[in-house]
């Protein structure tokens, strides 16, 4: 069976933390975007590349 909950769980929690970054720092946010929208595509496929090892590596040591 699907573990619905969880992935429900993790999503909302993903759009918790995105909100308040924008909420909290609105500046900050826009310069980040602005300095992504000048990168590369190999640096941006390679920082998601890594962030999705990370979040895959967290998920499996909370399920320990």
């Amino acid at each position: 069976m699907f573990p619905t909950q969880d992935v429900f769980t993790a999503l909302g929690l993903v759009l918790v933390i995105e909100g308040l970054l924008y909420a909290v720092a609105v500046g900050s946010m826009r310069e980040m975007i602005r300095q992504a929208l000048e990168m590369p595509d190999n640096v941006l496929r390679m920082g998601g590349l890594v962030a999705v090892a990370l979040g895959v590596l967290v998920v499996y040591l909370a399920r320990l």
